[in-house]
């Protein structure tokens, strides 16, 4: 008998999303609450999970298909099951020959793989369009997302990798560029994930309303570098997550929440609203782009709380399991490009927040230090504010106390 696979409830206003990619093909078995397919919301990708165990049937949609909630997307045969080994068993056997036959084509080898991650069918199109910029073989990327399955990521960083193994070859290879000019050249049209738009939609628009301006500074990362390298086993041991940096700047951020009010409200109409509390939001990275959950209450967390929770929203970003109340609200923004190796940046602003704080790699250089030049860990900092609502002088203040307390790491304690 064939159990109609429904489009589950989607949070509160939510009532269509975009079919991401299918998990599992027709004629694959499938357990009860295993994931079949991930749906795209404006805010988060979700999963879809099967309702009952056996082998699933033709797919009714297409990834980049809009269904409604409590549409039918597929049918799962509960009858089947016990049929879906025969056909896994006898798949190497299919597919060997064909891959010993063109061992100098990685898109004739991929299909032998055992892991089905290099199974075109089975990715993203996020990853697909990554593939195709990189130029990378699906079938040499290590998956790091959820069942293993390739990410965006995966194949950035295999891309690193591959350019950083072809580099003593650079100068070789471009004697005859033109023989492989021609077949290089492809492309490929991929509709905007319901994420990706909203995320547009949104920056857009905080361009168009806000007042936008940047100011910068930088800090001396040398204390809190010490402070991690000292402590930094005895805080795992402790508490079970590892000692990062983000920990001290959302510490940081919120005491000077506290100093600069201003850049902790929003405007609404033609008030201001000013709070009490700081629910820090902060860009984390997810396969279909950046997502960013909010921190509840983080002026009343410790920095092991903080690394805490920060960890556990990167993980199950990564995984695609972040929930839609999670990801709402937000009175300030911090977002770390520094760890993709961005050197200063002039990040926008998440409305209806008023600003947002952006952190960038850690580089030596020379600074003068009591007359002397001395080589330090420095980083850049930049605010992005809504310059109606916050003067430059409020700006300026804000990122000067949040400077020093990184500096002093002393002042988290004693709230200077």
């Amino acid at each position: 008998m064939a159990t109609e696979v429904l489009v589950p409830t989607l949070g509160e206003s939510i009532t269509e999303a975009t079919l991401g990619e299918w998990l599992k093909q027709p004629g694959e078995a499938v357990a009860a609450d295993e994931p079949i397919a991930s749906l795209e919301t404006d805010k988060v990708s979700v999963e879809v999970p099967a309702p009952v165990a056996g082998v699933m049937g033709a797919h009714a949609v297409q990834p980049g298909d809009t269904v409604s909630v409590g549409a039918m997307i597929a049918t799962i045969d509960a009858g089947g099951a016990g049929s879906a080994p025969a056909p896994k068993a006898d798949a190497p056997k299919q597919e060997a020959a064909p891959a010993r036959a063109a061992p100098a084509a990685p898109a004739q080898q991929a299909p032998a793989a055992a892991d089905a991650n290099v199974d075109a069918a089975a990715l993203s199109p996020s990853v697909r369009r990554a593939i195709l910029e990189h130029g990378v073989d699906p079938a040499k990327v290590k998956g790091t997302g959820r069942d293993g399955r390739i990410t965006k990521e995966d194949v950035v960083a295999a891309a690193s990798d591959k350019s950083a193994a072809a580099a003593p070859a650079a100068a070789p290879a471009t004697v005859a560029p033109a023989a492989s000019a021609s077949p290089a050249r492809k492309e490929e049209r991929v509709k905007m994930t319901r994420l990706r738009q909203t995320i547009a939609r949104r920056l857009k628009e905080a361009q168009d309303t806000a007042a936008l301006l940047t100011t910068f500074n930088d800090v001396d990362m040398t204390a809190v570098i010490e402070a991690r390298a000292k402590y930094k086993d005895l805080f795992e041991k402790k508490h079970g997550v590892r000692l990062g940096f983000m920990g001290f700047f959302v510490k940081a951020a919120t005491m000077a929440l506290k100093d600069i009010p201003s850049v902790n409200a929003s405007i609404e109409g033609d008030e201001i609203v000013y709070r009490d509390y700081a629910d820090i939001s902060v860009a984390v990275s997810a396969p279909g782009g950046l997502v960013v959950p909010v921190i509840r209450d983080a002026d009343k967390l410790s920095v092991a709380g903080v690394e805490k929770t920060i960890g556990d929203f990167g993980k199950r970003a990564k995984e695609g399991t972040l929930k839609m109340d999670e990801m709402k609200g937000g009175t300030f923004t911090i977002s770390n490009g520094g760890v993709f190796g961005s050197l200063m940046s002039t990040p926008i602003i998440n409305p209806p927040q008023s600003a947002v704080l952006g952190l960038h790699r850690i580089e030596e250089r020379p600074v003068v230090r009591d007359g002397q030049v001395v080589v330090r860990p420095m980083m850049y900092l930049a605010l992005s504010y809504d310059h109606r609502l916050i003067d430059g002088r409020e700006a300026v203040t804000f990122l000067v106390a949040l400077k020093n307390a990184i500096e002093d790491p002393t002042r988290l304690l004693i709230d200077l």
